[in-house]
């Protein structure tokens, strides 16, 4: 059937951190909409208003795309997320204009930019645990400057990678100096870079350097208390995937759901187990991302699992593992990982297996290695 179109001019002023943009936004409707049509547009641009002032720090130019793509979306009728993963309602063509980066589970926000020639070089894994605030018992006493300073066998998590590594063809350095990432040039040398980090971790050169890394097709794997880091990097919210550490209940038992067997980071595991954490409540669900595990919070001796903070839980969707393409790269995430059990070798500590057969499926599949995020 041919369809007519009329064109409607929608006026419109979205303030974030003290700057104004009025703009007009061309608005193409079929003939048998109403001419009410600015009311979903203008309805979706005050939420837009609300998340730009919660996260402060998105630029101006991710702002205009951001009030088209809204507009375009009031069109279709739906909210287009970035190659069909959950998410907001700003998604369009993979860009998501709270972060003004490509993001989601579409291949297409992927660069294959720095060529990191495994075939030739291998792969290598940087392991970052610099600690500005609470740091966790499985990360030893804090590490002298340089790379691959000297270790105790109470640096669980280091140590846990490194034969983490060697079991599965992958070499290790390790680092709590932020001079390492002063250069993106040095973590291009890294297939990929994991952190287990509290607060703020990072300077501005080294911010620079992570982001750069990241658009040439860099993979961060980030692991527990990297939800509890940066704060006040909105960049960074992004890269976990719009989700970060609020509060937790105590340490228990829980049961760990897959939701998907057909990631390579899945494919190895049991539909369900028990494990043993603090299981973070956090922020808020992320989005735009494809949710591979979630704790069942029926199963915890304490339900719900009531933060330090107050937090009731996440009921029935708690994830806890996920992932994304972002910014360029990739990004495979995981709250788990609190006890130094976990990443013990022959550990019988509850899910510890499992939990190292995920991290390293999740390595394994960011690096290139194996398929990504499917």
């Amino acid at each position: 059937m041919r369809q007519d179109f009329r064109t409607q001019i929608c006026w419109t002023t979205v303030t974030a951190d003290a700057q104004s943009i009025r703009m007009g936004l061309m608005v193409h409707q079929m003939d048998q909409l109403s001419w009410e049509g600015c009311t979903p547009v203008n309805a979706n641009l005050s939420r837009l208003r609300s998340r730009l002032r919660a996260r402060r720090g998105t630029g101006l130019l991710a702002l205009i795309v951001a009030m088209v793509t809204v507009a375009s979306m009031a069109l279709s009728g739906g909210a287009a997320t970035a190659g069909g993963g959950t998410g907001t309602a700003f998604y369009a063509h993979g860009v998501d204009p709270q972060f003004g980066v490509c993001r989601g589970v579409d291949p297409s926000c992927y660069h294959n930019w720095y060529n990191f020639d495994p075939a030739k070089n291998g792969y290598h894994v940087l392991v970052f645990t610099k600690t500005a605030g609470p740091r966790h018992a499985d990360l030893g006493p804090a590490l002298g400057a340089g790379l691959d300073p000297t270790l105790t066998a109470a640096n669980a998590v280091q140590n846990g990678m490194i034969r983490l590594g060697r079991q599965n063809g992958f070499s290790v350095d390790w680092t709590e100096d932020t001079s390492v990432f002063a250069s993106p040039a040095t973590l291009f040398k890294y297939n990929a870079i994991l952190f287990f980090t509290s607060r703020t971790a990072l300077d501005d050169a080294a911010q620079s350097s992570l982001r750069i890394y990241m658009e040439g097709g860099g993979a961060f794997i980030g692991v527990h208390n990297a939800f509890g880091t940066e704060y006040n990097w909105n960049w960074y919210l992004g890269l976990l995937g719009n989700a970060q550490l609020y509060d937790h209940g105590p340490v228990q038992t829980a049961t760990v759901d897959l939701t998907t067997r057909h990631d390579s980071s899945t494919s190895s595991l049991p539909s369900s187990w028990t494990g043993e954490d603090e299981w973070y409540n956090l922020t808020t669900e992320p989005t735009g991302v494809r949710v591979l595990a979630t704790v069942n919070e029926k199963s915890m001796p304490t339900d719900p699992p009531t933060g330090y903070y107050g937090s009731p839980g996440m009921g029935g969707d708690h994830p806890v593992a996920w992932c994304q393409y972002y910014d360029g790269g990739r990004a495979w995430l995981t709250t788990m990982g609190h006890d130094a059990g976990d990443w013990a070798a022959d550990s019988t500590y509850p899910g510890a297996q499992q939990f190292q057969k995920l991290l390293v499926g999740g390595i394994k599949s960011a690096m290139g290695e194996t398929s990504f995020c499917k």
